[in-house]
């Protein structure tokens, strides 16, 4: 392609104001020190780059990799936290790089950026997070009821609808995976799957057409049992969702209904003799 005398015009403009703009911005040099290894083993090692004013970590990043280190490994897409594709440990807490702003940090501290530790590590900043998407095949699918009307179309309150939206802006960052400690710390990855998919099993239990039952797995085989309410997958959650408060605690209360409520347990009893 050929651009005209206009379109390039334009973009030396373009550049040219950039420059300008980039000339008059803060400029600081400061410290990174980066996870540099593979298979877990390691080191942090520091990089000392320029940065200029609105730059958030994941530009730092690049630029070291540009400049500093051409082999070093990051995962990204779309840098405008929407992918999930660059979460890392800045600083020691689970963040996505693309929306942590340089700014936001400590002035004048080094930037320490570590992969997720929740995760088998590959190599430098890049986890193996294929876990996450065995552990989702596990849960029972969207089962719709039957239509309710000769058209096919189905009755529903809007309240009900609204309900579970929420949930649907989950990116899979998996940055509440990581900063679970059962997860993180005890690694019950077999037993437990995650406030992640504690969300994906509310989106589907809370959603007004459901018919599936998914209570006896919630208590068994994803383990919601090991989940003791801290709210730090909440605190971490770029997408702001109500984690514990709209998704966990509630699935708990349908196990506890289920499963442990003497009077739940004696309606049922006689819900069934009446049948017979």
């Amino acid at each position: 392609m050929t651009l005209s005398t206009s379109d390039r015009a334009g973009g030396d403009a373009y550049t040219a104001a950039q420059t300008a703009q980039d000339a008059r911005a803060k400029h600081d040099k400061i410290v990174f020190k980066v996870w540099r290894g593979a298979d877990g083993a390691g080191q942090l090692e520091d990089y000392t780059t320029d940065t200029v004013e609105g730059m958030v970590v994941l530009d730092a990043i690049h630029q070291i990799q540009a400049e500093q280190a051409n082999d070093l490994a990051v995962r990204w897409n779309c840098k405008a936290g929407k992918c999930g594709s660059c979460s890392a440990e800045i600083n020691g807490k689970p963040k996505l790089m693309c929306m942590t702003r340089l700014d936001e940090l400590p002035a004048g501290e080094p930037v320490t950026v570590e992969p997720m530790r929740a995760f088998p590590h590959v190599r430098d900043l890049v986890t193996d997070v294929s876990w996450n998407f065995r552990a989702k095949m596990k849960i029972a699918p969207f089962k719709p009821r039957s239509p309710d009307a000769p058209d096919g179309t189905w009755r529903m309150d809007q309240a009900d609808v609204d309900r579970v939206q929420e949930f649907r802006k989950c990116i899979e960052c998996f940055l509440c995976q990581d900063v679970c400690h059962v997860l993180r710390d005890h690694e019950k990855h077999e037993e437990f799957i995650g406030p992640r998919h504690l969300v994906y099993v509310a989106a589907l239990e809370m959603h007004p057409l459901d018919t599936a039952d998914r209570v006896p797995a919630l208590r068994k085989e994803h383990g919601i049992g090991y989940c003791n309410i801290t709210k730090c997958c909440t605190a971490v959650c770029p997408e702001h969702i109500t984690i514990t408060d709209n998704a966990i605690i509630p699935l708990k209360e349908r196990v506890v209904d289920e499963f442990f409520d003497p009077l739940g347990k004696l309606v049922r009893i006689f819900s069934r003799r009446s049948k017979d």
